[in-house]
């Protein structure tokens, strides 16, 4: 069997770019086989014991351990529900502290569109583009985005989008459980405030989070669903994330018949 070649470094820079890997964790190059020539370094003296003082529990700053995850879900909560408005809510989540993502992200990206909108769309979580500019759904999958809702008259001044993680996962990567489950009741509280006559679920994380359903997408698309804010049930309707459709172009007619159903309740 003949090995492959080696990738060259422009190849491997664009795998990389491709995978989400954006930033480097030291400013300078290191040489990891001048290293092993290196004699091993001089033993350090030990420090002398001093006896434990009594501090008081700092506050989570950038880059140190969040607080235990039932105890982020349960303050998540309670910061959520007592937010009377879209603005309170944006600013209690830029000082929420119990989420380990806002310390590795750029910014809160909260929501885009009109807060008035009878339509809200969700999906899952910020890119790399968002991340820079704040705003959900403004690289390619938003660009799709643009053009879906624009096929039914629909535009960012006609529509309001959130995800349901408002910081960008380091390298793009799959949000955890507890990172969903923390962030969850302030997307609530957002769908809540907003109160849409139309919630549009984009893909599979979003539309299992917040339907709580374990069906995928590919089942679930299509398919009203009642979403209960606690005060009134809204519609919900399932369907494929734009990024999906790029990889995928061929369901981008079952995204059409979906987005015709949208416009068919929204006239209606």
């Amino acid at each position: 069997m003949i090995p492959e070649p080696a990738p060259t470094v422009r190849e491997l820079l664009a795998f990389y770019l491709e995978a989400g890997v954006d930033c480097a964790l030291a400013e300078e190059p290191v040489d990891r086989l001048a290293e092993l020539d290196a004699p091993p370094p001089a033993p350090r003296a030990a420090p002398p014991v001093e006896a434990p003082r009594p501090v008081a529990a700092p506050a989570v700053m950038r880059g140190e351990a969040a607080p235990a995850p039932d105890i982020a879900i349960a303050s998540a909560r309670e910061a959520a529900r007592t937010a009377p408005t879209l603005e309170a809510l944006r600013e209690l989540m830029q000082n929420f502290e119990g989420c380990a993502l806002k310390h590795t992200a750029t910014q809160l990206v909260f929501a885009d569109g009109n807060p008035q909108a009878r339509i809200m769309f969700v999906g899952e979580a910020p890119g790399r583009d968002e991340d820079i500019e704040g705003l959900p759904f403004v690289g390619r999958s938003g660009k799709l985005l643009d053009l879906m809702i624009g096929a039914i008259g629909l535009n960012r001044t006609t529509a309001y989008i959130a995800n349901v993680i408002p910081w960008r996962p380091p390298g793009n990567r799959t949000p955890t459980p507890q990172e969903t489950q923390i962030c969850l009741p302030f997307i609530q509280r957002q769908i809540e405030l907003v109160n849409p006559d139309v919630l549009v679920t984009l893909g599979n994380p979003s539309t299992q989070t917040l339907l709580s359903t374990r069906e995928g997408i590919m089942r679930t698309r299509g398919r009203w669903f009642d979403y209960e804010t606690g005060g009134r049930t809204i519609r919900a309707l399932p369907t494929f994330h734009p990024a999906y459709l790029l990889r995928s172009p061929s369901y981008k007619r079952l995204a059409w018949q979906d987005l015709r159903a949208i416009a068919k309740v929204l006239a209606g």
